[in-house]
């Protein structure tokens, strides 16, 4: 006896950007009936000739499935695109990226229209999407019983990860691991600037620079561990102290090389801050105190 297929949820899509496109292909190709609708209808017609179904209008595509997806450009197009649609009893997922207090708001405002709503925030670029190994995952925050019904179809473009009940969480994790991430790029482009002028060959000191950053990376747990325990002075290896009196070396060579130390001043400003409140025994993790000031 032929067992029936295991019957998967549909999903509605509003907005095909790239992001977008990536995502109603992921779902396309685990099976799940998709109802797409974009503002500008030609990026619709390459998805329904893979298998979606192409709405007239956003309301018409809310109207369709119980799980709404919304991957627009902001926050101002959601609420623009939502408007006038008929949203009690459904459950809105936004993949839109806003600050934290734009989830806060715009769960009320679901909620305020009888919708359920998780928030979530894409750690990925559209070319990971529908690619387990390639790491990608989409942070979730807002209704957890939301969250754990659909947890299996919204895992198919990307790993998800709860981040908890207030809607802004999600928000707030992207824009905390891209701020870390565009540090990341702020010192890369440092170093390779102090480089540029000689015969180095950036390919060669590329896999030195990205050793070097994996091989700190793990440092952040201890800064993670020192700010939960207040104790700052915590299995410390390179005090405050020493590392302030390093920073001329830093910014000498960069004015050797030519290099503007517009990128490290402001830290070594603020390392040069902490020290004055403190006797310096302690690691960098204070300076994370001034930024709250």
């Amino acid at each position: 006896m032929t067992q029936n297929p295991v019957e998967k949820t549909p999903v509605t899509l509003l907005g095909l950007g790239a992001m977008g496109t990536a995502l109603a292909r992921a779902w396309l190709a685990a099976g799940h009936p998709l109802t797409v609708w974009n503002r500008t209808p030609a990026r619709a017609e390459a998805l329904a000739a893979e298998g979606a179904t192409v709405a007239d209008s956003a309301a018409e595509a809310v109207a369709a499935n119980a799980l709404v997806i919304a991957c627009l450009l902001d926050d101002a197009s959601v609420a623009e695109v939502l408007n006038g649609t008929d949203l009690a009893g459904r459950d809105l997922v936004n993949l839109t990226t806003g600050t934290p207090e734009q989830a806060r708001a715009r769960a009320g405002w679901a909620d305020g229209l009888g919708a359920r709503y998780l928030d979530g925030g894409i750690m990925a670029v559209p070319p990971m999407i529908g690619v387990p190994q390639a790491g990608g995952y989409v942070l979730y925050s807002g209704s957890q019983e939301l969250f754990e019904q659909h947890r299996e179809t919204l895992g198919v473009p990307a790993g998800t990860t709860y981040v908890g009940g207030d809607a802004g969480f999600a928000a707030l994790y992207d824009v905390a691991l891209l701020s870390a991430m565009y540090g990341m790029f702020a010192g890369a482009a440092h170093a390779f600037a102090l480089i540029r002028k000689e015969d180095i060959d950036p390919t060669e000191f590329a896999p030195l620079l990205a050793g070097w950053l994996t091989a700190m990376a793990p440092s952040v747990h201890q800064t993670a561990d020192q700010l939960r325990s207040g104790d700052y002075t915590r299995n410390v290896v390179s005090d405050l102290a020493m590392q302030v009196a390093g920073a001329p070396t830093f910014l000498e060579t960069a004015r050797q090389q030519g290099v503007s130390p517009e990128l490290l001043s402001p830290y070594f400003q603020l390392m040069r801050h902490r020290l004055t409140e403190t006797d310096g025994k302690e690691d960098l993790t204070g300076v994370i105190d001034l930024l709250l000031r």
